[in-house]
């Protein structure tokens, strides 16, 4: 499944809110739009529809933002995408009003993809938005690479040694 942009941004919008909680300063539609590179006026819609949801608090004016309105923790990431996504139908057998497949009924293809789909969604469910901004943990002596922008008000990669494949002389990982 792949998200829409509108959700993609959603998330964002979120995460960043979410990783900006502690700042004196609320997020700012701005801030957010340069950040990820952002239509600000696109990003204004997404803000009225995140409000409405009751995800998000906005203040006008000087001093005024974006602030989560319920904890990151409480803000689960499957009822975000289900709220947020505006089709989840996967291919033409899913939808019965306009459904002309000759298969269907006489095939596996559409109940393979409804549980892929619930599972998709129950990982989802799983996550909350805390989970999306933890900062990343490392197993011991496990050396990762991080080729991260940091961006103002977001973590910072985490702390620790960089792991890189081994290239064998033939190009192959090791």
């Amino acid at each position: 499944m792949r998200l829409t942009q509108w959700t993609d941004y959603s998330l964002r919008v979120l995460m960043y809110c979410a990783a900006s909680a502690q700042r004196e300063q609320p997020a700012t539609i701005g801030e957010i739009a340069e950040a990820h590179g952002i239509s600000r006026s696109h990003l204004t819609k997404i803000v009225m529809t995140l409000s409405g949801l009751g995800l998000l608090e906005t203040t006008r004016g000087r001093g005024g933002g974006l602030r989560l309105l319920k904890p990151a923790q409480a803000i689960v990431l499957g009822e975000v995408v289900r709220q947020t996504e505006s089709d989840f139908t996967l291919v033409e057998c899913f939808d019965a009003a306009h459904n002309t497949c000759r298969l269907d009924g006489h095939c596996r293809l559409k109940g393979a993809l409804g549980l892929a789909m619930e599972r998709y969604l129950e990982v989802l469910d799983g996550l909350t938005l805390a989970d999306l901004v933890a900062p990343m943990e490392t197993a011991p002596g496990e050396r990762t690479v991080h080729r991260l922008r940091l961006v103002p008000g977001l973590p910072g990669p985490p702390v620790g040694p960089i792991r890189r494949p081994r290239v064998s002389a033939h190009g192959k990982s090791r």
